[in-house]
């Protein structure tokens, strides 16, 4: 079962972004709120980069030779277009070394009003005995998470996944536990109770595609 960690348990800068993301004035605003998603997955990328491993190295200074800590290896980050783009960006300018990874997911709507999640494209490097870090900004069902991790086992066995999400459901997130091994570990900004039958978040912030980038037809 995988391992579950969220930032807003404690007070924090995160605490103002969220705030921020959520507020539906401010939300009209669609670069701040692209940037407020980048801001969260840099804060992602602080907390994860305590959990991956480090060697030392010698650096050459202006005055002499010091003896600091690297990456070991640097992580794969992939996301879930096109919502998951500015989390995805947060995350690259920490890990600005890292290779990415794009996966196109959709909701496939049925008469009955079900649907299901469909995959159309995937672009990934080589995630063997790798970090991966999989971001997405709303984790609503689980399925679509759920969907995109094992579709990127198609590209190796990674040594540990970081999921990564501003905000999930409660159910969405049981799902995705109840779905993914031990080796996972789910990172969430904030937690909601809610989750309607069309399978929105509440209070949630919306949709997260439509808001960073325009409504869809």
């Amino acid at each position: 079962m995988a391992k579950v960690k969220i930032l807003d348990k404690e007070l924090s800068i995160v605490s103002q972004f969220m705030a921020e993301i959520r507020d539906v004035n401010i939300q009209k605003d669609s670069m701040r709120f692209r940037r407020n998603l980048e801001r969260v997955g840099e804060i992602f990328a602080y907390e994860i980069s305590k959990t991956m491993a480090f060697e030392k190295k010698e650096v050459q200074t202006s005055l002499g030779l010091s003896n600091e800590f690297v990456f070991k290896h640097q992580p794969v980050i992939a996301t879930i277009l096109r919502a998951g783009l500015p989390l995805h960006q947060g995350l690259l300018n920490y890990f600005d070394a890292a290779q990415n990874g794009f996966i196109s997911a959709y909701r496939k709507h049925h008469k009955d009003g079900s649907f299901d999640i469909e995959l159309e494209y995937l672009a990934c490097p080589s995630i063997e005995k790798k970090t991966l870090i999989l971001s997405d900004p709303m984790i609503a069902t689980g399925s679509s998470i759920v969907l995109a991790y094992k579709a990127l086992l198609s590209k190796g066995k990674p040594e540990h996944v970081h999921l990564v999400s501003v905000i999930g459901s409660t159910e969405g997130l049981e799902y995705a536990k109840r779905n993914l091994p031990n080796n996972v570990t789910i990172w969430m900004a904030a937690l909601d109770e809610e989750l309607t039958a069309q399978s929105y978040i509440v209070p949630g912030l919306g949709d997260a595609g439509d808001l960073a980038f325009g409504e869809k037809e």
